[in-house]
């Protein structure tokens, strides 16, 4: 299988030296997602809305892939502050409550301040 490379248009991906997403052998590998407003140009203020639009942008990486957020089998959730990851739980069962992915959550330092969640997830092409 040829290796596939996904972008999201971000002007990071380019200057850093990633792709939104990486598809190679039925896996599909997406880097981690924050949860930018690209409609309106900036970063919510909710970590809810924050975590779904990094959810928006994970799913669109992997519609281009051939596959859906059903086809999550991995999922990540980076956090700066462990409080703000509750908030987050009714988005996430919209989501995973039926899919139920291993998951991980970790307490780390993102990028900027205003960044509340990041999240990376893993899928197998269908």
């Amino acid at each position: 299988m040829t290796r596939k490379l996904i972008s999201s248009g971000s002007a990071f991906e380019a200057r850093i030296g990633y792709s939104r997403a990486v598809v190679e052998s039925g896996w599909i590998f997406v880097a981690g997602t924050t949860g930018y407003d690209y409609a309106k140009m900036e970063m919510p203020e909710s970590v809810a809305d924050q975590c779904r639009n990094a959810l928006a942008t994970i799913e669109k990486a992997l519609a281009e892939a051939g596959a859906t957020m059903a086809d999550v089998v991995r999922v990540r959730y980076l956090l700066p502050h462990g409080d703000d990851f509750e908030p987050c739980w009714p988005v996430l069962q919209e989501v995973f409550g039926a899919v139920r992915p291993a998951a991980t959550m970790m307490i780390v330092k993102l990028m900027t301040p205003e960044m509340k969640i990041e999240i990376e997830v893993t899928a197998k092409q269908p």
